[in-house]
């Protein structure tokens, strides 16, 4: 063989070679939840989906593979709320590239993470200065929801959305959180020996009600009792008077008395442990009582029957 002829033969089967290897290096796949990013001669052709994919050789090229999946970011913010307290919010942003905006994302911003640091900053600090600290913890929510908001609105010009933000805690100063449980115990304290005041009032109450109710059924008790004795001193009378002959009531409330007497001083004299103080008096001081108590009734039914002095003879008239 002319050796022309196999430099020639040689030279094409390298070029075809070369050939082979151009086109099967052309091909390419991209993951799940992934795309890529093809230029064309340093130019943005397209996006490349998840799959096998193809690209012209020595002409196209792929220069970045973008994820589509939730990232997330933390990120602390320090400001100081409306009553001059200082604080530390964490916050936790969750955001993904939107599909339709992936050259956005990769030719508009080179740090999305900085970006959107620097929009929770801006934000953070528009809306805490503005609120006290009690107002700030009540507010957690919906200084998240705004935050998501005005985040979500910027972004999307670049090419993400934000999916969410989280506000996990604010945290002020250490002395600052001793001295709101020093104020939350001694408020529970208060409300503590309000309640217990309360329920010792209720019982002092229902205490002075029950032994009010007690006297009352007492005293109706001690009526009753002192109705029946005399019911019963009644019919005794009558009955011995009625079986002793020329006998009256006086002396039978006499031999009454007499009787209460002695069984007096019998249940004095059983009882080894009386202190009851006995004054020297004789028998007749029975008598004395009586007369007493038969003078006080005669006055008192005098008292309430007084004489009818229309009915009493008059003097003569002067002339």
């Amino acid at each position: 063989m002319d050796p022309l002829t196999s430099v020639f033969l040689i030279f094409g089967i390298v070029v075809i070679l070369l050939i082979v290897g151009a086109m099967l290096g052309s091909f390419f796949t991209v993951q799940t939840s992934e795309v890529a990013i093809v230029q064309r001669l340093g130019k943005f052709a397209r996006v490349a989906g998840p799959g096998l994919n193809w690209k012209t050789p020595f002409i196209e090229t792929v220069v970045y593979r973008m994820s589509l999946k939730v990232l997330q970011f933390d990120v602390e913010v320090e400001t100081k709320t409306q009553d001059n307290v200082f604080v530390k919010i964490p916050v936790s942003i969750q955001y993904k590239v939107i599909p339709e905006g992936v050259e956005s994302a990769f030719y508009k911003l080179s740090d999305p993470v900085k970006q959107i640091e620097s929009m929770v900053y801006n934000v953070v600090l528009g809306h805490v200065p503005k609120m006290k600290l009690d107002d700030t913890f009540l507010n957690q929510a919906d200084i998240a929801t705004d935050l998501r908001a005005s985040l979500d609105n910027s972004m999307r010009e670049y090419g993400y959305t934000i999916v969410k933000v989280l506000i996990s805690d604010i945290v002020p100063d250490q002395k600052v959180k001793n001295a709101m449980n020093d104020i939350n115990a001694a408020q529970r304290e208060r409300e503590a020996t309000v309640s217990r005041a309360e329920t010792n009032k209720l019982l002092l109450v229902k205490q002075a009600e029950a032994e009010a109710e007690s006297k009352r059924l007492q005293g109706e008790g001690i009526a009753n009792q002192r109705k029946a004795i005399i019911a019963g001193l009644k019919d005794s009378v009558e009955d011995f008077a009625k079986a002793v002959a020329g006998a009256t009531p006086h002396d039978v409330m006499q031999l009454v008395l007499i009787t209460q007497y002695f069984d007096t001083l019998k249940e004095i004299a059983a009882n080894d442990r009386t202190n009851t103080v006995l004054v020297p008096h004789s028998p007749g001081v029975v008598n004395d009582l009586f007369s007493q108590f038969r003078d006080s009734l005669v006055t008192a039914n005098a008292l309430n029957n007084p004489p009818d002095v229309s009915a009493a003879p008059q003097s003569g008239r002067l002339k």
